[in-house]
C-alpha cells in the first residue's frame, strides 16, 4: 500500500517553506509512522485542489493496493475509478463538491463549518494560536482558511515527520489531533463518501473514514 506524501497545501514552518516533494524522512520514523505520513499526504494532496495529472497518476497507482484490509480496498477502488477518470471530469466533480456554481459546493471541508454551522469561526482562531505555538505559518497560495481539511492533513503530516512542530512527539500530535480534527472529521469523510457528486470522490471518503477512526482509536490506547 503506496500513497505519495507531497499535498500540495501551504502548510509551512515560520519563516521557512519546505518544499513536501523532498522532505526527508527521519531516520528513526518507523514503518507505521511512514504508512501514517503516505496517507495524511494523499488526503491532503487530493483535496487541496482539483487534481492535476500529477496527482490522478498518484491515485491511478494505487490501483492494486488492496491487501485484504478495508482500507487497502477501498485504496484500490479509489485507484481502479482514478483509471477510468479523465482529468476534466475529476477537475468537474472536485468543482461540485467544493467549490459549486454560486451558491457554494456540495461540501464544505472546514473544522469551523462542522463545529458551529459557520466559516471562520471559533475553532478557526483556537486553531490559528496553536499553529503560532507550533511555529507554522502558510504560505498564502491557497485561499481556504488554515482548518480546511487538506491543511489539517498536510500538518499532521509535518508533525509527524518532525518538519513541523519539531520534538513534539506522538503526545504532540494526539493533542494536535484531538483537538483540531477528531471532533469533527470522521463526519465530514462519511459526508464524502455519500456526497451526490462524488464519484471519484467516493472511495477518498471510505479512506479517509476508515483511516481517521484508526488514528482516533490510536492515540485513545496510547493516552
Amino acid at each position: 500500500m503506496e500513497a505519495d506524501n507531497t499535498s500540495g497545501s501551504d502548510v509551512h514552518r515560520e519563516h521557512e517553506l519546505p518544499d513536501s516533494a523532498h522532505t526527508e524522512m527521519n531516520g528513526s520514523i518507523s514503518e507505521e509512522d511512514m504508512l501514517r505520513t503516505q496517507l495524511y499526504g494523499l488526503l491532503a494532496r487530493s483535496l487541496a485542489e482539483p487534481p492535476s495529472d500529477e496527482t490522478l497518476e498518484i491515485l491511478r497507482g494505487l490501483a492494486d493496493a488492496d491487501d485484504g484490509t478495508d482500507i487497502g480496498k477501498a485504496l484500490s477502488t479509489l485507484g481502479v475509478l482514478a483509471v477510468r477518470t479523465p482529468r476534466g471530469h475529476a477537475e468537474d466533480e472536485f468543482t461540485k463538491l467544493f467549490y459549486g456554481m454560486g451558491a457554494g459546493g456540495e461540501l464544505t471541508p472546514s473544522a469551523s463549518f462542522y463545529l458551529t454551522g459557520f466559516v471562520y469561526e471559533k475553532p478557526l482562531s483556537e486553531l490559528r494560536a496553536d499553529l503560532t505555538e507550533l511555529g507554522v505559518g502558510v504560505s498564502g497560495l491557497n485561499k481556504e482558511p488554515e482548518d480546511h481539511i487538506a491543511f489539517l492533513c498536510e500538518t499532521m503530516y509535518g508533525l509527524i515527520t518532525g518538519d513541523l512542530g519539531s520534538g513534539i512527539g506522538l503526545a504532540g500530535q494526539r493533542d494536535f489531533f484531538q483537538k483540531h480534527i477528531a471532533p469533527w472529521v470522521v463526519r465530514f469523510f462519511e459526508d464524502l463518501e455519500g456526497a451526490e457528486a462524488a464519484a471519484l470522490y467516493m472511495p477518498l471518503g471510505t479512506v479517509g473514514k476508515i483511516f481517521m477512526a484508526v488514528e482516533a482509536e490510536a492515540f485513545e490506547m496510547a493516552a
